[in-house]
């Protein structure tokens, strides 16, 4: 069974940096892409990047500059490092793996608090 399960979260101050890390357990295969959303109270989810297998990166504009995804395919593990944190980036979370547009897990979550 498939698991993926997300650390690194916490309570930083505005203008900290955090990395986050998710590590997929239980395949036998390299997902397609791996990926972070995140979703704060009360919203919807939103995506936030992405990291596909071949190496390729991409961002939601409200991220850009300032988070980084990175992977490690061997150790089926993505990264989300987080700079310049602002108030509005307090949500929970998640990373998200896909395999060939078929199988879709996701983890619990790790919350991020920025405070003022």
């Amino acid at each position: 069974q498939v698991q993926l399960v997300e650390s690194g979260g916490g309570l930083v101050q505005a203008g900290g940096s955090l990395r986050l890390s998710c590590v997929a357990s239980g395949s036998n295969f390299i997902f397609n892409t791996m990926g972070w959303y995140r979703q704060a109270p009360g919203k919807q989810r939103d995506w936030v990047a992405t990291f596909t297998s071949g190496g390729s990166t991409d961002y939601a504009d409200s991220v850009k500059g300032r988070f980084t995804i990175s992977r490690d395919n061997a150790k089926n593990t993505v990264y989300l490092e987080i700079n310049s944190l602002k108030p509005e980036d307090t949500a929970r979370y998640y990373c998200q793996a896909r395999f060939k547009g078929v199988l879709e897990y996701w983890g619990q979550g790790t919350q991020v608090t920025v405070s003022s």
